[in-house]
């Protein structure tokens, strides 16, 4: 029997039931195969030898694609927990898969792992490498593998196959070497295929996340297909090591978290307050300029509403709740039910629509102590949320509208992004019509705004598909801000209505928004893009005043009362100390202007910009000095 396989050029060729992915890539080009690590076989990746019993498309896969890279990893994850278990006798593996730049595995050892005991695990990796062991898939039953991994002592093994569901009767294991590790695979041939790698860290982390299991050792590492990749990585690293928006947001007085408040709790200083107070007041303007109306909702909401949205049972793990009176209260988590509750004041008409409701509304949502991560991933953030009311005939527009507005700001903070389509996830509320209504509509408008995007399975709200803009920051690293989500489900659940043009009752339909997202995150991200040193329009101090001597202070007050006036934000450094410490100070602030006052300035009215990159722009009058302010305002830069 012959089985007939379709190659990534159309081309076709006839092959022996039983050709292994391996041999049928090598007959169609041989020379690929020096690269390749693994194999798409009708869109599932396998093992380069994989059997082919029917007929097939099949595609090799480098180990510089995106599935390549995370396939090498978790091989490199495999050899890491090998080298762990030779070095650290008695330590117990649980789990190692690829993440987004590299890979962990998490151990259970009696003592703790250090940054000092990489060198031995990485020499031990290095060993295993050299040996070029095959890695090799065997299929065992269930029994037998219980039987295996019971014998080894691997009791978070074994846990794992009894959580497998009832019907899953055969496991897969791979060996390499006399090492052997429950996996689904697929793996990279063997392991000299390795060509770089890092171990980067350890940290603590619980037993499939849940608090209430034991901590575990986490180590985490990051791998490569060559090693001018894994230094350019390094590399990037350190410089984000730079840019860590917490080591900065001290160095330059903007925010604290202080356990002693609460863990995911930001506390703003008056530097830190003042940009996210120029972030709030640009969204404000730019939001008045698009027909959105300003509203405000309650801290908290009876339970019953939250029971009435779906959020009760699809997201109260994320919930904070409270007593009043005997009533049960939902600190929010987000702004929408208040929103419907002000739609469904009146009567609406078709005429009112579209109404865009937006508010800067604060939330709470509990996040696990090992996932909070300064700004960026906090207990309590403030979005720029909005959610549009309007009929299915407006969606398009408002739609596109959205993605405007998106791709107006991004370009106003500098920054480029990447567009997902994230469709229905497992657990959701909402009818398949109402669901296929919903990506329908916000697919057409990605497509008329010719925006490219990826689809995103799976990962859309509870209750509909969503647009994600994931922006890139100058180190290229991706976060998630604005999104755009399309609900035809809760304004059915609030009975929500308009009077259409023939008189009768209509459902509008509901988008969510954010444009910047989290304001905390979108700080983070920015502290870390800028590396602190603002935009003049976005920072904080503008530009600082540094008297030569205290005989220039009167001079210098006089000075700062004018700019002050004029709306420019400016310090006074008229301490007592050498001008090269005052501009060194003004440096390491990262003020964008520097005001040198001396004798010649005092005697002419005037003041000597220098740039905190050092360049000097020389004797200008205080109102050319304010214009030049303004002027970069107004151009946002």
């Amino acid at each position: 029997m012959n089985v007939k396989i379709i190659f990534p050029d159309s081309k076709e060729q006839s092959f022996s039931a039983g050709v292994t992915a391996y041999d049928a890539i090598a007959a169609w080009q041989k020379d690929i195969l020096k690269s390749a690590i693994a194999a798409k076989v009708n869109g599932v990746n396998v093992d380069l030898n994989f059997v082919l019993k029917e007929d097939s498309k099949v595609e090799p896969i480098l180990p510089t694609s995106k599935e390549g890279l995370s396939i090498l990893r978790h091989s490199i994850s495999h050899v890491m927990a090998q080298a762990v278990q030779d070095v650290f006798k008695g330590a117990k593996v649980t789990i190692g898969p690829s993440i987004e730049d590299g890979f962990y595995y998490d151990f259970e050892y009696v003592d703790p792992f250090t940054l000092d005991d990489f060198e031995k695990i990485e020499k031990r990796m290095r060993e295993i490498v050299a040996a070029d062991y095959p890695f090799v898939r065997e299929e065992l039953t269930r029994e037998k593998a219980l039987e295996l991994f019971a014998k080894k002592s691997e009791d978070y093994k074994v846990e794992i196959i009894r959580d497998l569901p009832a019907d899953a009767s055969v496991v897969s294991v791979y060996k390499d070497g006399d090492y052997i590790d429950l996996c689904r695979g697929p793996h990279i041939p063997s392991t000299g295929k390795i060509k770089a790698f890092k171990l980067l860290s350890v940290a603590g982390a619980y037993w499939r996340g849940d608090e209430r299991n034991k901590m575990l050792q986490r180590i985490y590492g990051t791998g490569f297909a060559d090693k001018k990749a894994l230094e350019d990585y390094l590399n990037l690293l350190e410089e984000a090591k730079k840019r860590d928006h917490r080591r900065l947001g001290r160095e330059l007085d903007l925010f604290q978290v202080n356990e002693e408040a609460g863990a995911g709790l930001v506390i703003f200083h008056p530097k830190g307050m003042l940009l996210r107070y120029i972030i709030e007041e640009w969204e404000r303007k730019e939001h008045l300029k698009r027909g959105y109306d300003m509203v405000m909702g309650p801290q908290i909401l009876k339970v019953d509403l939250w029971k009435k949205s779906g959020h009760f049972d699809h997201y109260r793990d994320n919930m904070y709740f409270t007593e009043v009176d005997e009533q049960t209260y939902g600190i929010k988590p987000m702004n929408c039910l208040s929103h419907m509750l002000i739609y469904k004041s009146k009567i609406r008409s078709y005429r009112d629509l579209p109404l865009r409701y937006f508010e800067l509304g604060t939330v709470h949502r509990h996040e696990k102590t090992g996932v909070l991560h300064g700004l960026m991933r906090v207990r309590q953030f403030t979005q720029d949320d909005a959610h549009i009311l309007c009929m299915p005939e407006q969606l398009n527009s408002e739609i596109r509208a959205i993605a405007d507005f998106v791709n107006y700001a991004m370009g106003i903070f500098g920054f480029e992004y990447e567009v997902e389509l994230s469709t229905r996830p497992e657990h959701s509320i909402g009818s398949d019509a109402d669901w296929e209504l919903a990506t329908t509509a916000l697919e057409n408008a990605l497509k008329d705004n010719k925006i490219s995007y990826e689809v995103n399975e799976g990962d859309g709200a509870f209750y509909g598909p969503k647009i994600d803009f994931k922006i890139k920051d100058a180190l290229k690293r991706k976060w998630q801000c604005a999104t755009i989500q399309c609900d035809f489900t809760l304004p059915e659940r609030f009975d929500l209505s308009y009077i259409g043009a023939d008189g009768e009752k209509h459902r509008p339909v509901m988008l969510h928004r954010v444009i910047l997202g989290a304001i905390e995150r979108f700080m983070g991200v920015l502290i870390e893009q800028y590396a602190g040193a603002f935009p003049v329009w976005l920072a904080p101090t503008q530009c600082v005043l540094l008297t030569v001597t205290d005989k220039h202070i009167p001079y210098a007050q006089e000075v700062h009362k004018r700019l002050l006036a004029a709306d420019i934000r400016a310090e006074k450094y008229f301490d007592n100390e050498k001008l090269g410490y005052k501009i060194r100070q003004a440096q390491l602030q990262k003020i964008p202007y520097m005001l040198v006052i001396g004798d010649k300035e005092m005697e002419a009215g005037t003041v000597s910009p220098r740039l905190r990159d050092g360049q000097n722009l020389g004797a200008l009058p205080v109102e050319q000095f304010i214009a030049l302010v303004r002027e970069m305002c107004e151009k946002k830069k």
